[in-house]
């Protein structure tokens, strides 16, 4: 690592700045590729930020970081708004924001303690609102991987590690990583999903934003459920919208179709109310129906828009556990399982099973879909939580 102190742009100083920043899109790109193992890589980062040779160079390290882990958002947001690549590229770049700023403002030259509770502040605020509201790409993610099964202690050891590669001891912290991401990586298994649940995927495409499930998409969705239910699965979780509006009408339509099946649903669908619309989760069984979960942090921009009325409600830190067939669930939808605090806070109630669930239509060919579901299994594997995936891709 290079030593901080004044910059000026010599051939050498270029080139070591450049190697910075090219640290920082590796960290993000590889860490954030969508392999669960892979997020192990970003337990570098911390380095490359703290002993960047100048501010500018370490806002620059955040900058490639954040976007080679979120490479897959222009390709996304313009399938999702049906427009050109230059609005993608835009919010793109724009939720990359705060993540920068907060890395730029808290680095400093200095190589005493300062640097490591300057990095765990700034690992704070992008893990809580209001700037975790986009704190994507955290390291702390990593946890999962070095450490499986050791729930608060291997967050407390994956922090610490963090703290230290912004140190002097970072050559011993590099080490002790990688031999805990060896060790984990050759006796690896991805959570179990519990006996008598099924996570059913489906691949259901929309045209556009607002589009939601049809007649015949529910009827197809309920033949995958009586499939599920015909192979033994007791307990089924359906995607993220899988039930589009929920009205009295689609309660109806369900509930009559499982009537006589033994098993209970898991589906996700829009409650609207007079200001705008909570995504959440329904549990059906052939007796009825009731909304049991109701999404903390929706997508910000395309979902949640605080700044006007007809978007996505956030419940920022409502409902952290809640009952699915008897059983208390740490609840995730899509957006929920690229940041920190819901789940952080779930894990304080413990909760007996991980549900998370996405709608990706509009994902295209990117890893989006593969990032959220390596964060939930990492997330899922430090706490030694059953983890059961639903997702609409």
């Amino acid at each position: 690592m290079g030593l901080p102190g004044k910059f000026s742009p010599t051939p050498h100083s270029i080139t070591l700045s450049a190697a910075f920043i090219a640290g920082g899109v590796v960290t993000g790109a590889i860490g954030w590729s969508g392999h669960t193992l892979a997020l192990a890589v970003g337990f570098l980062f911390p380095a490359l930020w703290a002993f960047a040779p100048s501010r500018g160079v370490a806002a620059l390290v955040a900058l490639a970081h954040f976007l080679g882990a979120s490479r897959g958002l222009p390709v996304g947001t313009a399938i999702f708004y049906g427009s050109d690549m230059s609005m993608g590229l835009a919010l793109w770049f724009a939720a990359s924001l705060m993540f920068v700023g907060v890395h730029a403002a808290l680095w400093t030259a200095r190589t005493d303690w300062q640097l490591p509770v300057r990095y765990l502040v700034a690992a704070i605020l992008m893990s809580v609102p209001p700037f975790g509201i986009v704190g994507w790409a955290s390291p702390i993610t990593a946890a999962g991987v070095l450490f499986p099964g050791w729930g608060w202690l291997g967050l407390a050891a994956t922090a610490t590690g963090l703290l230290v590669m912004t140190t002097k001891f970072w050559p011993i912290a590099t080490l002790l990583g990688a031999g805990a991401f060896f060790w984990s990586a050759a006796t690896w298994t991805p959570p179990t999903v519990p006996e008598g649940w099924a996570g059913i995927n489906t691949s259901f495409q929309f045209t556009e934003a607002g589009q939601y499930a049809d007649y015949d998409q529910h009827m197809a969705t309920i033949a995958k459920v009586k499939e599920a239910a015909g192979r033994g699965a007791q307990t089924i979780v359906l995607p993220e919208s899988a039930l589009g509006i929920w009205t009295a009408t689609t309660e109806r339509l369900w509930t009559r179709e499982l009537a006589g099946l033994d098993v209970v649903v898991n589906g996700g669908a829009i409650v609207i109310d007079q200001t705008g619309y909570d995504n959440v989760m329904v549990e059906i069984g052939g007796a009825g129906a009731e909304v049991i979960y109701r999404e903390r942090m929706p997508v910000p921009v395309s979902m949640w828009q605080p700044w006007t009325t007809g978007g996505a409600n956030a419940h920022f830190f409502a409902n952290p556990v809640v009952d699915f067939a008897g059983v208390s669930i740490l609840p995730l939808i899509c957006y929920e399982q690229l940041i920190i605090w819901p789940v952080l806070q779930s894990m304080f109630f413990d909760p007996e099973v991980m549900v998370a669930t996405g709608n990706g239509w509009w994902t295209g060919d990117t890893n989006i879909v593969p990032i959220q579901k390596a964060s939930a299994e990492a997330w899922a594997s430090l706490f030694g939580l059953p983890l059961v995936l639903a997702f609409n891709h």
